[in-house]
């Protein structure tokens, strides 16, 4: 069954965008928080804070010589967990405010053709968001920089609250971690819009980071978490059981294991059902009427990896990374529905490998299982070595977009094709039908 907030979901034409987002008529979308002289963080200066607190710098030549010199920061990381102070959730606390009412200048990056904002761009901001919040949590104000590489392993859950984002109203993230291991962290964001007098929530999301070493080539220890009250034991339990679902669903992942029985019998169905009738055979399949073979359900991409695109530590932006990606599949399923799809969620997004710079990205976007409205996209990143012609994968994306109207179905034709049919299935029941 279907939740009530997913079946909701409805695209709004630009119109409709702009003359919902006078908020107090007089002032266009712009909060009273983010006046003029209002000291909060913006948007724009989370990357600054992220160089001064690694000791990185804008410029490329001076970037990789200060990134060589982090090594001899490895001495001052924790040799236990337990040599670190305990710290709250309100000590990692972050807001952070991108003003696109306030400023429209900054609103021109973030915009689309369509006058509506470009999601790959808010996903940068939550990625380097996530990470200055994991630095707010490990902060040593004894130590000038932190000896700590913290990166993105994981986006656990993006749910969308609501699937309009105006692009003339201002934005807010708020964030802090909710739960620690030994070396990772689990940071909380929610991000809200101001319209018609008050802020709005827009959508949650679930980070995943890992601490590690100077050189980022093994874990380091991340300070232990202490909760205050009710409410963060509450949040503190949910990171615990969050940890226990994604050991759960990796130990049952269909490169592990062989797929349940109802998820043979669905496979098996569904090659009944594109045998032709006519012969007895098994190699005479005919597409059922309503439907889309999965290999005619592609789209690819590359990208050349420049300096511009680095992070703080001298690898690509995972931020960049999601971006690229999201577009992709946002357009791999706008041409599979023939219009313009919105952003249910956005799902267990796996970072396996860094990217290095001047690297050959390959992205691969695949619609790999459809129900009704729904279309379940599988983003697949990899890195191409030309020289020796070998293909790394890096990141696994997984995105869940709804049509205006019901979209054909997928179909699978071969084995390989039938497993990305049940693992697409899998991540729309966690994140439509949960």
């Amino acid at each position: 069954m279907l939740s009530v907030r997913f079946l909701s979901l409805r695209s709004a034409s630009s119109l409709t965008s702009r003359s919902l987002c006078i908020a107090a008529a007089a002032n266009h979308g712009r909060a009273p928080d983010m006046a003029e002289g209002n000291p909060l963080l913006h948007v724009s200066n989370v990357r600054n804070r992220l160089r001064e607190i690694v000791g990185a710098s804008t410029n490329w030549s001076d970037h990789q010589q200060a990134m060589a010199e982090r090594v001899s920061l490895s001495s001052k990381l924790a040799k236990s967990q337990s040599e670190l102070p305990a710290k709250r959730m309100k000590d990692s606390f972050l807001e952070v405010h991108l003003p696109l009412g306030s400023e429209p200048e900054l609103r021109e990056k973030y915009l689309t053709y369509h006058n509506t904002v470009r999601f790959g761009r808010i996903l940068e901001d939550l990625d380097s968001l996530a990470v200055l919040i994991s630095y707010s949590h490990t902060y040593n104000s004894a130590l000038k920089r932190s000896p700590l590489s913290i990166v993105t392993a994981l986006v656990d859950k993006i749910d969308m609250r609501q699937h309009v984002i105006y692009p003339d109203c201002d934005i807010k993230f708020t964030g802090q971690v909710t739960w620690v291991g030994r070396s990772s962290i689990e940071a909380k964001m929610h991000m809200s819009q101001y319209r018609d007098g008050a802020y709005s929530p827009v959508l949650d999301a679930t980070f995943v980071m890992v601490a590690r070493d100077p050189a980022n080539k093994r874990a380091a220890f991340v300070n232990p978490l202490k909760p205050e009250g009710p409410e963060e034991e509450k949040l503190l339990q949910e990171g615990e059981a969050n940890k226990s679902r994604r050991v759960e669903l990796s130990t049952a992942s269909l490169l592990k294991v062989a797929p349940a029985d109802e998820e043979r019998r669905i496979i098996h169905d569904l090659f009944l059902n594109t045998l032709d009738t006519n012969t007895v055979s098994f190699r005479s399949r005919i597409l059922p009427p309503k439907s889309v073979w999965m290999e005619d359900a592609k789209l690819k991409g590359l990208e050349i990896c420049h300096p511009q695109q680095r992070n703080i530590f001298n690898r690509i932006f995972g931020g960049f990374l999601m971006r690229k990606a999201y577009e992709l599949g946002w357009a791999n399923a706008c041409s599979f529905g023939g219009c313009r799809p919105s952003l249910v969620a956005v799902d267990d997004i796996l970072f396996q490998k860094p990217v290095e710079i001047g690297s050959l990205l390959m992205l691969s976007s695949q619609v790999c299982y459809t129900q009704g409205k729904y279309i379940q996209v599988r983003v697949h990143s990899e890195v191409f070595d030309p020289l020796t012609q070998q293909h790394n994968t890096t990141n696994i994306f997984h995105y869940t977009f709804a049509s205006d109207r019901d979209v054909p179905s997928i179909v699978p034709r071969t084995y390989g094709e039938s497993m990305l049919y049940l693992d697409g299935k899998r991540h729309f029941n966690q994140t439509v039908e949960s």
